[in-house]
Order: C-alpha cells, then sequence, then structure tokens
C-alpha cells in the first residue's frame, strides 16, 4: 500500500463513500464521536453519513436522547452515544479538569465558587428538563454566582466533565443543558481498560488506517493510554507499514465499490479532515491556509474529490433554495464542475430543498 492508498480506505470506513447509515444514531455509535462545537455544521457531518440525510430527522434524535453532546474529548464538544457520554468523559475528564486549573484561577472559581455553581444547576434542572443556557444563566446569577468573565462557560465545562451536565437538544439558536444521569436512561458503565480498548476499537475501525498518534490526539489521550486501547483492540485490525509509519485500520476493511460517490461536500471540522494528526495525505500542506484561514483552528467546509480536498464552500439557504458557493483552489474542468451537482442536491436534500451551485 502507498500513502495515495490511504484516502481511498478512509471514505468507506467512515461511511462517506456509499453512506449505509439510517440514523444519526448509528452514526456516531460507528465513529465514536464526531467534533460538535459547531452545532449546524456537525449536523451535516451526520448527514453526510446517512442514506437519506434529513436534518428534521437528526434533530429529531436529538430531541429522543439517542445521542447527545458534551466535551468528550480533548476538551472540546462533540457528539456521542447518550450511553456512553459517562464514560468516554471520564476517560480524560481528570486530566482536563486539571489542565484547566490556571483558568479557574483567572477568572476566579476556586473550589467554594465551584460547588456553589453546581449546587445551582442542580437545583435547576432538577426536574430532567432541558433548560436553555441564557435561562440557565440567569439561574446563576440569582443564586449569587456571578457569570461574568466567562464563569458561567468555565463552570458548565468543569460540570459536564465532572459528568453532571450535557448539552440538550437545541431550543431555538440556544443550547440548553441536562443533567447526564436524567437524561440517559440506560448508561453503559465500562471499567478503565473496556472503555480504552472500545474507543480504539472505534476509532480505527471507523477511521482507518490511522496511526496510533492519530488516536492520542483525536481522543485526547495520553499516547501511553492510546497504545493500551490500541493493544486491546488490535485483533479487529490489520497493520502495515507506511513511509515508515504504522497505519492500522478494520481487518474487514473494503473499498469503495463501484460507482461509489467520490465527491463530497463536508462539513466544517468534518473528521474526515480533522480526525488525524497528518492532514498531508488529504490536503495539500499549502493549501491548508484555504481551509484554515489564520491557522485559528477554524475549518471551513470543504469539497473531497477522489479523497483530496480541493475546494471550500459556504451556502446561503432562502425559502425557495440553497444557494452553495464553491472556492476551488485551482480552476475545475466541466467534468469536474458536473460532479459537484449530486453532492449538491444531496445537501440541498437535507434540507428540503433544491440546491443551486456557484463558482468563484
Amino acid at each position: 500500500m502507498r500513502t495515495a492508498d490511504i484516502a481511498a480506505l478512509r471514505l468507506p470506513s467512515q461511511r462517506l463513500a456509499a453512506p449505509s447509515f439510517e440514523t444519526a444514531g448509528a452514526v456516531v455509535r460507528w465513529m465514536g464521536a464526531l467534533q460538535a462545537q459547531d452545532y449546524h455544521q456537525a449536523l451535516w457531518g451526520l448527514g453526510a453519513r446517512m442514506r437519506t440525510p434529513s436534518l428534521s430527522d437528526i434533530e429529531a434524535s436529538i430531541a429522543s436522547g439517542d445521542l447527545l453532546r458534551t466535551w468528550s474529548q480533548r476538551g472540546t464538544i462533540h457528539f456521542v452515544p447518550s450511553e456512553d457520554a459517562g464514560w468516554m468523559v471520564r476517560l480524560s475528564a481528570e486530566r482536563m479538569i486539571a489542565g484547566a486549573r490556571l483558568r479557574r484561577q483567572q477568572v476566579g472559581l476556586d473550589e467554594a465558587a465551584l460547588k456553589q455553581g453546581q449546587a445551582i444547576i442542580e437545583q435547576a434542572l432538577r426536574d430532567g428538563m432541558p433548560m436553555a443556557r441564557p435561562a440557565l444563566k440567569q439561574r446563576l446569577e440569582d443564586g449569587g454566582f456571578s457569570v461574568g468573565e466567562q464563569r458561567a462557560y468555565h463552570l458548565f465545562w468543569h460540570c459536564a466533565h465532572q459528568g453532571l451536565i450535557c448539552l440538550g437538544p437545541n431550543e431555538g439558536k440556544q443550547p440548553t443543558f441536562v443533567l447526564l444521569d436524567a437524561w440517559v436512561k440506560a448508561p453503559r458503565r465500562l471499567t478503565r481498560d473496556e472503555a480504552l480498548n472500545t474507543l480504539a476499537r472505534r476509532y480505527f475501525i471507523s477511521h482507518g488506517p490511522a496511526t496510533v498518534q492519530d488516536f492520542a490526539w483525536w481522543s485526547g489521550l495520553t499516547l501511553t493510554e492510546a497504545r493500551a486501547g490500541l493493544e486491546e483492540a488490535r485483533s479487529a485490525l490489520t497493520a502495515e507499514q507506511i513511509d515508515g509509519k504504522t497505519f492500522w485500520w478494520s481487518a474487514d476493511a473494503v473499498r469503495a465499490p463501484k460507482g461509489a460517490a467520490d465527491t463530497l461536500l463536508l462539513a466544517g471540522f468534518d473528521e474526515y479532515l480533522l480526525g488525524y494528526t497528518d492532514r498531508d495525505i488529504v490536503l495539500n500542506p499549502e493549501l491548508a491556509p484555504r481551509v484554515i484561514p489564520g491557522g485559528n483552528g477554524v475549518f471551513l467546509p470543504f469539497l473531497v474529490a477522489g479523497g483530496q480536498v480541493i475546494a471550500t464552500w459556504k451556502r446561503a439557504i432562502s425559502r425557495e433554495t440553497v444557494q452553495i458557493t464553491l472556492s476551488p483552489f485551482r480552476p475545475l474542468n466541466d467534468s469536474e464542475r458536473a460532479e459537484v451537482a449530486a453532492p449538491a442536491a444531496r445537501y440541498g436534500a437535507f434540507h428540503g430543498l433544491p440546491a443551486v451551485v456557484r463558482f468563484e
């Protein structure tokens, strides 16, 4: 196998070639987790892997509790299977909380303040119903907890890492919070070794071919922990040395079936690009600033063709259409432009609207 073959295997591994999942919950159970701090981009990250993606169906799955968002990895919000949220958060919570100690001190969140804020949140959410962020912040203020200087955000983050709360379904444009134990009816309980094994297995099967360094970064685990998880999961995997690196993927992996789409409109922060430390395999490093302008950690939506990132895109939604504007990294020929029609139509159908494509 050559480096160029890696993308050809990752597309079907990530279920981007010939999407087969019927529900958003099935997507996250396959992928392990999808980065989701940008809520609307993350919805399409789910939809891109579904057979017939529908925005309303995905939001109904979130409202039903089939999947949820929480700070499960790297201190960043992800979509995860609801039943797995607890053990996923616990895997790296201790290190995440310790690493944020200085920032908590800077905003005046000592142990007394954390306990005060946590008590107010538990009281506010005790009925098990989601509460929108502004209302919860107001409860904190009313209880004598100052929410200024991002103190509320850091309190929510801390409580989520303790396994107290998670994000519920959006209320309009506002995120909501719920008590994790009240929201998740049948939590899955794993030992730490079982959790490492499960997460490693899911990652390499859904993201492979990938390296143990990729897994450590994606999961937020130490390299030692990542290696331990890989060791337990390796019976389900195969490996090969490629350009001096060991890549792991499912022993049952297959290439995309003949005729499977390989021109894809993917969301900003999509796992196809963000789920690895080495992104040069699918994105020319000289073009990376086009996808990550300013290198500030914000990833724009991008177009993939033949496994490679070749453009960014943006959308404008009206009552009648979804207008998709592409910014190619090089001039596209007529055939390449024509290939965009199918994924654009698929994205439009996700919103229940026809799509119109234009090129900059």
